[in-house]
């Protein structure tokens, strides 16, 4: 895709959706990091569901070690992997109190290395938190720069690597959730919705549906 086309690209995004947002529910970098964690192999609306009830009666990293992981796992039993997630929140929880003074570092080294943490995780919280320009490559994003040709790869790194070098400077930091929102309802895996996709002119996919 030529500079030019990803230019229009994410005006038209933009266009669409001048200030996106993630659809995780959270009121402090604390909880979307919680909740990111969560979302690991489920759904927003599944973790949002369960952070309800889970935020009210923990917010804070403190709190939380105080409900301690038969509390934890009561409010997060219904998302996948919920044991193995709550052993690494509660882990990072620790982290946080004991070294951070119960903050959420703001260094993609510090995050990482809290349990359950990976860079794409890190790169959530970096951007979506603390308002830097890194985009987080999920299996939405992806999808969507390979089949587009916006920034292909062939893995998660490359195709991050690829959208740092060619996404202009004034869409970094919404690039991520324009591109994830873009591949949950509209560049779908297994049918794409052409037919209603704003950037269908500019998209280089060879198989576009009718």
């Amino acid at each position: 895709m030529s500079p030019r086309k990803r230019q229009v690209l994410f005006e038209r995004l933009r266009a669409a959706n001048p200030a996106p947002r993630t659809e995780l529910v959270y009121r402090s970098p604390f909880e979307l990091l919680v909740a990111v964690i969560l979302s690991a192999q489920a759904t927003d609306k599944s973790v949002n569901l369960a952070t309800a009830e889970l935020f009210r009666a923990a917010g804070e990293p403190s709190a939380l070690l105080k409900l301690g992981r038969r509390g934890l796992e009561r409010h997060i039993k219904r998302i996948g992997l919920y044991r193995t997630k709550a052993t690494n929140i509660l882990a990072t929880c620790r982290i946080l109190v004991e070294r951070h003074g119960g903050e959420v570092p703001r260094t993609r080294e510090e995050l990482q290395a809290l349990p359950g943490v990976g860079r794409k995780t890190a790169n959530v919280i970096l951007n979506t938190a603390f308002g830097e320009p890194t985009i987080a490559v999920d299996t939405h994003i992806f999808r969507v720069s390979n089949r587009t040709g916006l920034a292909p790869g062939k893995d998660v790194t490359a195709v991050e690597a690829k959208l740092l070098d060619v996404v202009p400077d004034e869409f970094k930091r919404d690039a991520h959730h324009w591109l994830i929102l873009h591949g949950r309802y509209v560049c779908i895996a297994r049918k794409p919705g052409c037919p209603e996709c704003l950037i269908r002119d500019l998209c280089e996919y060879k198989f576009k549906t009718a």
